[in-house]
């Protein structure tokens, strides 16, 4: 994994708007498998292209492929089948829409993951998405081919956001069902790394964990995401750290948002993961304090941090030079050469969220590679 040796790079954290065509073939039933295949390999293009033109260093496919960055993984693993009965919506029983209701429940019965269909798992769970990731990986070294970027990375989910989707009714424990899932998913996280990407391990449930239950606190919270970051670490055994980066954040939820988990609580577990670079949520109001955590902290050799310097969490269009500052926050505990500019989260991680229209979503992306630019001329000279 590369580090900002001679200037800032710049990165995000994987999922971009689809286009509209694109989103409406993903919707059809039945599909015409032959017109989808064509269409995504053509968004993934079209997502490479403009990362390259907008000046971002380390790029990805933008996850074109997937109506989601959790659900997608329904058709790459086998024990699952539709539930019979409706799941409840995660943020249903949150601490948020406690403190908030009147704010939160419209927005929580129109969620885009209201009318995602929920699995349960009924089987023994082992990887059959092949295919799939393989037509990610071919698609984003076709989009790649002529272009001048520093890494492409792609990102998979974590065990315990799939753990936490589908229902277990079939495994004995739940850390039997856990350690079943991060065992299938392990062969996805190997056709990335063995084919030359960065592989992004995406686990929001970390740190959402305790704000979508109401009543929990925050050593119990801990004890069982040491669980879940075991059981990653066990699907990521063998993997070079340096081609992992882990990404963690508060998923979107443009809201109040009173109840995150901090990230002094957190982040030793955090840090644990055998990553290479540790992506999370630094610049919107709830977190932007949290850089003097990272005074006090050791990051493993040669690791990088990816702190957030644009968010997904409002409209506004960050200034350059306030995205420079937050970097110079960064470099000045952990050193220049271990920052790599990122967002706090993907900007459409279900398929046609709403929550940012495409063009603030460039625009933002945009104002991230102008303020490297600026914080690289101060830290360089």
């Amino acid at each position: 994994m590369k580090r900002s040796e001679h200037r800032i790079l710049t990165t995000h954290a994987g999922s971009l708007p689809r286009p509209t065509d694109l989103l409406e073939l993903m919707q059809r039933t039945p599909r015409d498998e032959h017109a989808w295949e064509a269409r995504v390999h053509a968004a993934v293009v079209e997502a490479v292209r403009r990362q390259v033109e907008t000046g971002l260093d380390v790029v990805t496919d933008g996850e074109m492929s997937k109506p989601s960055f959790i659900t997608y993984v329904a058709d790459r693993l086998t024990g699952f089948e539709p539930s019979r009965e409706p799941g409840a919506l995660p943020w249903a029983d949150s601490k948020e829409v406690a403190a908030f209701p009147d704010f939160y429940e419209p927005s929580v019965r129109q969620s885009p993951n209201a009318a995602a269909t929920r699995y349960c798992c009924t089987g023994p769970i082992a990887y059959r998405g092949q295919a799939q990731v393989q037509r990610d990986i071919d698609n984003l070294r076709t989009a790649l081919a002529g272009s001048s970027v520093e890494e492409a990375f792609i990102p998979a989910i974590a065990p315990s956001n799939v753990e936490g989707r589908q229902a277990n009714l079939h495994y004995k424990t739940d850390e039997d069902y856990l350690f079943a899932i991060a065992e299938a998913m392990r062969a996805e996280y190997m056709a990335i790394v063995n084919a030359g990407f960065l592989l992004q391990i995406d686990d929001p449930r970390l740190v959402t964990y305790y704000i979508l239950r109401r009543d929990s606190t925050v050593e119990e919270c801990r004890r069982w995401a040491a669980v879940r970051v075991e059981a990653l670490n066990h699907a990521l055994r063998d993997i070079p750290r340096d081609r992992v980066r882990f990404h963690t954040c508060y998923s979107i939820n443009m809201g109040p948002r009173v109840h995150d988990m901090e990230l002094k609580d957190v982040v030793d577990l955090i840090l644990r993961v055998k990553a290479g670079a540790y992506s999370f949520e630094a610049a919107n109001p709830r977190h932007e304090h949290e850089w003097r955590v990272w005074q006090d902290l050791k990051l493993p050799d040669d690791a990088v941090l990816i702190p957030g310097v644009i968010t997904q969490s409002t409209v506004l269009v960050e200034h350059p030079e306030l995205v420079a500052e937050r970097i110079a926050r960064f470099a000045s505990v952990v050193g220049r050469e271990r920052i790599i500019a990122g967002a706090d989260c993907g900007f459409a991680s279900f398929a046609g969220s709403t929550e940012i229209h495409a063009s603030i979503v460039w625009a933002k992306l945009a104002a991230l590679v102008e303020g490297a630019r600026l914080a690289s001329t101060r830290l360089w000279g």
